[in-house]
């Protein structure tokens, strides 16, 4: 294993401190726990978002954290959700009176772990919803899920709810919208390689050199099947095959796209991809108002990415547009 660590144990204590000296006008770290929270918090009278789950996947989840997306994000341990005393410390720490969004991707642990720390906060009188992303097209009742994986799309969660909250809607609000999102779109994802978790040492699964494994999971989960390894064009097709199979959409319909890196995967090959993605669309009469090509929801230094499509409608679009400001996600 090669990785540019010191001790394994203090990775994630480590990787926190570094975000925080290298973002000290965005983030703070609640003392003693694993949750980073904007500078600010919390913010009296707008309702706070925190998300969160297991490092590795960075720049998810406290990249994001900072003015018109989350208030506050909570690192597990490497692909380990976190505890949820942790979550709890991170809802207090943001709560400004108006209540609190869980986004929570749909991990069995990470369900779990976040409606405990829930159940704690409401025991202390403060209002917590959550919403429960399954974004994820390939597999659906695994051994780590009841239903849909939730994946990158989380990012359009967090962006467009965010947004809301940041414009002053209610709780409630906040929580149709984020179930708006969530309800229109659908991802999918592929690799090339396994991806190696330090604590144990080596690669979490083997796969040929020619091979590649569609639909795989942002922890190195199976995914539907393995094959050769094909064209970018082909890949392309097939993922957008797959999520409009399971999402149909009208000629002229307005969408957001992203394409997003595990995290070894150059950006170059990311473009390649993205010239099919287009006309693809553009043959099926689709509107493109928004692409978002970079690394948004990692799995360590795996080689892969995945495709994620959203329909937009004016509440939406407006939404996706407003400013954000983080250390990760930069509109204005």
């Amino acid at each position: 294993m090669k990785k540019i660590i010191n001790q394994v144990e203090n990775i994630v204590d480590e990787m926190l401190k570094g975000a925080v000296k290298a973002h000290p006008e965005d983030l703070k770290r609640v003392d003693g726990f694993n949750v980073l929270v904007r500078k600010a918090s919390p913010v009296s009278g707008r309702v706070a978002l925190v998300s969160g789950g297991g490092s590795g996947h960075e720049p998810s989840h406290g990249g994001f954290v900072g003015t018109g997306m989350l208030s506050g994000a909570v690192a597990g341990e490497v692909f380990t959700s976190p505890t949820p005393d942790q979550v709890f410390e991170a809802i207090k720490a943001v709560d400004g009176g108006e209540g609190v969004l869980l986004v929570i991707k749909n991990y069995s642990g990470d369900v779990m772990n976040f409606e405990m720390a829930a159940e704690l906060a409401e025991a202390e009188g403060i209002n917590v919803s959550q919403v429960v992303v399954n974004d994820d097209v390939a597999v659906e009742d695994s051994l780590y899920t009841t239903g849909r994986r939730g994946i990158a799309g989380t990012i359009f969660v967090h962006k467009i709810a965010g947004a809301a909250a940041e414009n002053g809607a209610s709780l409630e609000d906040v929580v149709r919208i984020a179930n708006k999102v969530n309800s229109n779109m659908r991802s999918m994802g592929m690799s090339l390689t396994p991806c190696t978790v330090p604590a144990a040492g080596k690669p979490g699964f083997e796969i040929a050199e020619d091979e590649l494994e569609m639909g795989l999971g942002i922890h190195g989960e199976p995914g539907t099947h393995r094959e050769k390894i094909r064209p970018a064009d082909e890949i392309a097709e097939y993922l957008l095959d797959k999520i409009f199979e399971d999402m149909p959409v009208d000629e002229n319909e307005e969408i957001a796209v992203m394409v997003n890196g595990l995290g070894g995967t150059p950006l170059m090959e990311k473009y390649i991809l993205n010239n099919f993605v287009y006309d693809y669309l553009n043959n099926k009469k689709l509107k493109i108002e928004k692409t978002m090509i970079g690394n948004y929801m990692t799995s360590l230094e795996m080689a892969g990415l995945s495709l994620t499509v959203l329909k937009l409608d004016d509440e939406l679009k407006s939404l996706l547009n407003a400013p954000a400001n983080t250390p990760a996600f930069k509109q204005f």
